[in-house]
Formats: C-alpha cells, structure tokens, sequence
C-alpha cells in the first residue's frame, strides 16, 4: 500500500487556526487512513492508504480538515519517494551553494507553467534566487539575506498553492520516513 507525506499550509499562525499534532493524526486515521504519524508542530503528516490519486487524497483530507477546524487548510501530498527526491535534490543544491545562508523549500500543490517556473527563477537578487523543479522551488539565500525576511525575492506570489519548509525539515522527514 502507498504511503503518502502530507503538508499542511497556513496552521498554527496566530490565535485562530491551530492544529495541534494529535489532532491532525485523529482526522487522519478518521478518514482511513492507517500508520499515521506526525513530525513537529507545522503540519507534517505521514500515512498509508490504498488510494493513488493525489487530488483524490488531497480533497479528501481538505474536506476533513476544514471540517473538524472550521477553516481551510490547503494541504500539499507527495510520496515518500518524492520526498526523498526532493531531500537528495535540497542536498545537491546546497553542494553547489556552499555559501548559502538559508534554503526554504516550497512545496507546490501543482506544477508551475513553464513561463511561470522562468519568471521564479529570473527573480535572483543579491540576496539569492531561486530554483524550480517540478512542485518544488527551492529559494537558495545567500549571505545578502537578512534573517526574519519572509519572501526576500517576491516569489511566494507566483507559486500558487504552495507551503514551505527549511531544509533540516526536509531532511529529517526523510531520513525518519522515506
């Protein structure tokens, strides 16, 4: 049976759309879902389902979480193999950037079109640039970035549906459940 890695986007940001971790894994088995568990409080999720269709899993957990929350919460679901992927990819990124400050990694729900996916990566500054592959843009910062700066290169905007994650995330899911 596949097992899946779900993100959630947009949780446990101010007051009004908390999400603890034993509550997402509760929604989670609630829908059937089986070996679920979670990685730290940002809405990480692993589970095991006979379903195959991505935008099936994803509604599925969409409706169920907006139900049991009383607000949206877009969710991002990639296979364990793709996380690997994209943890391997995160890695080769950071060997040939030895002087990056910072590496968010922003998951897509959908791929990008490719004008789209070349405007992303056009929008390199001093502060770093960005790399697209697949559902997953990679913002690589440099030592021009200053910490605490939430979208230096103006990309989040272009992404469409997207979450993101620090590389150490990325690969301790990995390591943990792939």
């Amino acid at each position: 049976m596949p097992t899946y890695v779900a993100f959630l986007r947009a949780i446990n940001l101010g007051a009004n759309r908390k999400f603890a971790k034993a509550d997402i894994a509760r929604v989670v088995e609630g829908v059937g879902f089986t070996d679920v568990e979670t990685h730290i409080n940002t809405g990480n999720v692993r589970f095991t389902t006979p379903m195959r269709s991505r935008a099936k899993i994803e509604a599925l957990l969409e409706a169920a979480f907006a139900e049991d929350r009383g607000f949206d919460v877009p969710t991002i679901v990639f296979t364990t193999a793709e996380v690997r992927a994209i943890a391997a990819e995160a890695a080769s990124l950071a060997q040939e950037h030895p002087e990056l400050a910072r590496h968010y990694i922003y998951l897509l729900k959908d791929e990008l079109p490719a004008a789209t996916a070349a405007k992303v990566e056009g929008l390199a500054s001093e502060a770093g640039g960005m790399v697209v592959r697949g559902r997953v843009a990679h913002a690589l910062l440099g030592p021009a970035y200053q910490a605490g700066q939430v979208d230096p290169l103006g990309a989040a905007k272009l992404l469409g549906v997207a979450t993101n994650r620090n590389r150490t995330v990325i690969d301790a899911i990995a390591e943990k459940w792939c």
